[in-house]
Order: C-alpha cells, then sequence, then structure tokens
C-alpha cells in the first residue's frame, strides 16, 4: 500500500469501478480479427454512424485552436427548433453522462439519497456513490415495469431524485405516462434519461414546462450517430438550468462535438430514415430471434432487444459469438441472471447473427 493511501476519500477507496464495454481495437486484437469484420452488436450504437454533413463540417471546421462557447449558444438555439422548448430551458453536457453527475452534484450532498431502480443504466448508480450519496434500489418486476407503490413506500426517507430511463436500458421498455404522473407528484426530483427517445417516439420534453420537479436527458449518441463526440443535453425547470450552468465546467462542450451536433441537426431528415430503418430491422431480429427455443427476446422500443437464454449457458453463447467476430452484451446480474442484450445492426449484421446463432442450434 502507498504510504499516502489513506488520504483517498474512503468511500471511493472502497468503491467498485464502472465496467465499460472493452474498446474495439482491444477486442480486435485480443480476437484477432480484422476490426473492419468485427459485427459490434454491444454497446448500442449506431450502425449507421453518423451524417455526412458531420464529416464535412468537421473538415471544415476553422477554430479548433479557439476555446468553444461556454453557453453554447448556437447549439441551444438549434436544439430549440428540434425540440420545441425554449433554449432557455436547454443545458448542454459532454454527454448525457456529464449531465447526470452534475445534477447529482447540484442536489446530493453526503448520505442524501438517490432512487434507483435496476435493472437500468449502470451510471445512475456510479455517479451515486462518486458524489457519496445513498441508494434506495427500487427493483424492477419480472417483465421490467417499474414499482410505482415501492418508489412511493420510499418517501420517509426523504430521497432528492429519482432516475428513470425510458425507453428503459437494457429492456427497452416505455414508461406509461400514469407512472410518470404519479412520480411527479412525489417531492423529489424526476430525471427521465431518454437516450433512445427517436427509436419510440412519445418524448416528454414538453412535459418540463408543466412540471418544476421534472428533467428530461438526451443525447446525441443513439440517434445521430455521436457516440464517440459525447454530445448529450438536458431539458430543465429554470430553477434549476441556472444553478446547473453555473457548476458546469466552463468549456465542457468541446468544438468538434458543438460542429457535428449542429450538422447533425441540419441533417434530421437522413438521420431520422436511418432510425426507421433500425426500427424495421428490429422487427425483424425480434420475430427471428423468438424463433429460438433457447433464448426469449422481450419487447423493446429502443435500439436493441434483451433476450432470456434458456437452457444453455449464456456467458459460452457470448463468448462463441465473439470467436467470430459478433459482440454481443452478456448480463449476469440481480433481475438479468442468463440475459444477453443484442443492439440492432444493419440487415447485413441480423443476417450474420441469426446465422452463428442457427449453427448452434
Amino acid at each position: 500500500m502507498h504510504q499516502n493511501q489513506n488520504l483517498i476519500r474512503p468511500d471511493i477507496a472502497d468503491m467498485a469501478p464502472y465496467t465499460p464495454i472493452v474498446p474495439f481495437d482491444v477486442l480486435s486484437q485480443r480476437l484477432g480479427i480484422p476490426a473492419e469484420d468485427i459485427i459490434k452488436l454491444d454497446a448500442n450504437e449506431n450502425a449507421y454512424g453518423p451524417s455526412p454533413r458531420v464529416y464535412q463540417a468537421l473538415a471544415n471546421e476553422p477554430y479548433y485552436h479557439i476555446y468553444p462557447d461556454p453557453g453554447s449558444t448556437s447549439l441551444r438555439q438549434a436544439l430549440s427548433e428540434y425540440t420545441g422548448v425554449n433554449a432557455a430551458h436547454i443545458v448542454v453536457g459532454h454527454g448525457a453522462d456529464e449531465l447526470i453527475d452534475l445534477i447529482i452534484r447540484l442536489f446530493i450532498t453526503p448520505g442524501d439519497a438517490v432512487i434507483n431502480c435496476p435493472p437500468t443504466f449502470g451510471m445512475y448508480r456510479f455517479d451515486t456513490e462518486l458524489n457519496g450519496g445513498t441508494l434506495i434500489d427500487i427493483q424492477r418486476t419480472p417483465d421490467f415495469s417499474l414499482d410505482t407503490e415501492a418508489v412511493e413506500r420510499t418517501m420517509p426517507h426523504c430521497p432528492k431524485l429519482i432516475f428513470i430511463t425510458s425507453p428503459n436500458n437494457p429492456d427497452g421498455g416505455v414508461l406509461p405516462d400514469a407512472c410518470l404522473r404519479k412520480l411527479l407528484a412525489l417531492p423529489l426530483i424526476v430525471v427521465l434519461d431518454e437516450a433512445y427517445i427517436e427509436f419510440s417516439g412519445g418524448s416528454r420534453a414538453q412535459w418540463v414546462l408543466a412540471h418544476e420537479n421534472l428533467i428530461v436527458l438526451r443525447t446525441f449518441s443513439k440517434w445521430a450517430g455521436l457516440a464517440g463526440l459525447r454530445i448529450g443535453y438536458g431539458i430543465f425547470p429554470h430553477w434549476i438550468g441556472t444553478h446547473l450552468l453555473k457548476i458546469k465546467q466552463p468549456y465542457n462542450v468541446n468544438v468538434a462535438g458543438t460542429t457535428a451536433a449542429l450538422a447533425s441537426l441540419d441533417d434530421v431528415a437522413y438521420l431520422l430514415d436511418n432510425v426507421a430503418k433500425i426500427q424495421a430491422e428490429r422487427e425483424r431480429l425480434y420475430d427471428a430471434l423468438a424463433r429460438f427455443d433457447f433464448l426469449q427476446p422481450y419487447p423493446s422500443q429502443a435500439n436493441f432487444i434483451l433476450c432470456r437464454v434458456v437452457g444453455r449457458d449464456a456467458a459460452a453463447l457470448k463468448e462463441s459469438l465473439a470467436q467470430q467476430g459478433i459482440l454481443i452484451r452478456y448480463f449476469n446480474t440481480p433481475g438479468l441472471q442468463s440475459h444477453i442484450r443484442i443492439s440492432v445492426g444493419k440487415p447485413s449484421d441480423t443476417s450474420a447473427l441469426l446465422n452463428a446463432l442457427s449453427a448452434k442450434n
């Protein structure tokens, strides 16, 4: 042990690290398969990539040597037109992940409670622990619905925040309006993460204007294919947004990310056409997966499908596919024992996956 090890915050010293997806180039080397031959269906990325206008805009951007606009003024105005919400309600972040961290820092002092509803996106837990908050886990029901009555029973513990993803990751289910209204009636801040909303429709961004305790988070990572550039944004009530702008890093959104996001918003029709292709492929993939007797897929409104693996080893199935250059996500956590999650790719990706699964059948 280093002699100054005891200077580290004890809660961080004991904290489990977040487990991200293994980098693409590392997997390519490990598998001995060229990167261009790998079918990557493990991280809910957009197989179609960005708009062609993004590459052109990045090549033509003249101001990489100048610090970016701290207020992301032009991007917030473009997002206002895209979402139909006034730019004064919008805060842009270095990915929605940064905004999750900032929201928790804004509200949570050590010991304050945050409601998490697993199985769900792991960053809510990670950032709560990082900021010294106390987690209240409300396990989802067997069909991954939210247990709103269990949430209501936590009120004596005075939780400050609840994080809800809709469509939820990893199952792709959507939070019903009635459930959201019940949550908004509680004395806490509801953070609704809409990372996958373009694949389902029904955004609640406009609801923020009528609810002072609702935050809606969005991202360019999925629908716009900009996962590698980290651009997210949130719709906030004024009273929260002003404080969030105060505590964010001044130059949190870089020039490249802003340029790419603006180019994407200038080519929405092209990108939503790709979204429609993914939606159609999602239905094809679901129907095909349901025909395998060892897979039980769950209906999804996102760009992925969760499957329960029955009668065989899910980890071995994942590894077998990886050896063939097809990457999927494997879970073996509470509520997700023996589950895999498959991102929806191009039709050729689906065909390759189905061929590999058939060979194992």
